[in-house]
């Protein structure tokens, strides 16, 4: 059978690309370079944190024995022998007795046991009254509960956070291992393509595509490099595929179809790219074709990805297969997009054949203790206006056409998006 009449499978389709994926090579950064990075290497912590116990509050360290009957009426009435500032060492030992001014932060002094809020004490020249006696032990943070020396902090293969960031630097850390980042190239095609702020004569159209891929690329944590637009011709085609191998990814968005000017299949057979498929049974997206391309000696091969040409077929064939590409290189493990099950809102009909993945606007009803959803918008594969009204796709099987209000179903969550209540 021709093969641009087969059709595989989602799943089909999905197990070829990431067959034909490995992870990326690894390097050494410092740590300031590592947000939204990939960690390579398990962070082992060289020292413990706190590094030694200190005050979780402003107020007054104290033996709890000498305040613990201590209230309003009858307050414990104790001499400031030393003020402990953040950044400071206490100068002495706490005798029985005896309080120390203490700030947030700062080391609580030998045989202190509790610290005693700001708030619940008054100060009467060198001493301090408390009127208010805490628990044994309130606000003081203990030396090394939070961290011990040799302790894994962050295993490898974890993204690095704002909060991850912090404890890179906690732990010790000034360099680190992380995947490097995958260069994706971007190459549009298209005699009717215009970029933003060109003269648009009445048969040209804005190349949004671009700019829309750029941004998940960017989002899924890869590097991504747009290339000029391609006319529909086959020499100007061969010179941009040719530049946008020497990528890890190369994307060629449109010229994919079956059309008379569709000229990219004609172009990467003459390059020698092996295709492994070029349509797929979903919607929209289905005229979406994946290949490897031989790198450059001593190179692995490039992936390449035909995206389709309309906007929001664009879309979802990238959060289907380039996504869970880019994460697998990175050596992330979760690769596909977070998916939930969700109420159904409203009755859809669909035609079968074709897993279709439609834009949806999902909820979380904190009373019902579920996911809620409905459409976005209108289902065309041209409106970018309900994609841009998304937070997730609905995922609606092959195998049937009705769903009715009330039916579970399942949803992918869309990175980065805000769950509303």
């Amino acid at each position: 059978m021709d093969e641009m009449l087969t059709m595989l499978s989602v799943d089909e389709a999905t197990e070829i690309v990431l067959a034909q994926t490995v992870v990326m090579g690894t390097e050494r950064v410092a740590i300031t370079d590592t947000l939204g990075k990939v960690l390579s290497e398990d962070i082992i912590s060289k020292r413990e944190h706190p590094p030694w116990n200190n005050s979780a509050m402003d107020g007054y360290a104290v033996r709890w024995h000498d305040i613990q009957s201590a209230n309003a009426d009858a307050p414990a009435i104790l001499p400031i022998v030393d003020e402990v500032a953040a950044g400071g060492m206490p100068k002495q030992a706490l005798a029985e007795g005896e309080a120390v001014s203490i700030m947030t932060g700062a080391p609580v002094p030998e045989n202190a046991d509790t610290v005693v809020r700001v708030e619940d004490t008054t100060h009467e020249g060198e001493h301090v009254a408390i009127i208010k006696a805490p628990k044994k032990g309130a606000n003081i943070r203990l030396h090394g509960e939070d961290i011990q020396t040799g302790q894994t902090v962050i295993s490898a293969g974890q993204q690095v956070r704002p909060a991850e960031l912090g404890m890179l630097a906690t732990a010790g850390h000034v360099w680190t291992q992380i995947y490097q980042q995958p260069r994706v190239s971007i190459l549009a095609t298209g005699n009717e393509l215009a970029e933003p702020g060109d003269d648009l004569g009445p048969e040209k159209i804005i190349n949004s595509n671009a700019f829309s891929v750029s941004g998940l690329v960017h989002e899924s944590g890869a590097k991504p490099l747009m290339l000029h637009t391609a006319g529909d011709n086959r020499e100007e085609l061969t010179a941009k595929i040719l530049e946008a191998s020497a990528a890890d990814i190369a994307i060629v968005v449109g010229g994919v179809s079956v059309g008379k000017y569709d000229y990219v299949k004609e172009v990467l057979k003459e390059l020698g790219c092996e295709m492994h498929f070029w349509r797929v049974k979903m919607r929209p997206g289905h005229p979406v074709a994946f290949g490897t391309l031989k790198g450059r000696a001593g190179h692995r091969p490039t992936l390449l990805f035909g995206l389709p040409g309309n906007p929001v077929s664009c879309m979802v064939a990238f959060y289907q297969f380039v996504y869970p590409t880019l994460r697998k290189m990175q050596g992330l493990q979760n690769l596909q997009l977070s998916q939930v099950e969700a109420e159904l809102l409203e009755d859809i009909r669909q035609r079968p054949g074709r897993r279709h993945f439609a834009r949806a606007l999902t909820t979380y009803d904190y009373d019902a203790g579920c996911y809620k959803t409905r459409l976005s918008g209108p289902l065309g594969s041209g409106i970018l206006t309900s994609m841009v009204q998304a937070n997730s796709l609905l995922v609606l099987s092959e195998e049937r056409s009705d769903f009715k209000a009330g039916e579970r179903v399942s949803v992918q969550i869309l990175p980065d998006a805000v769950i509303a209540s």
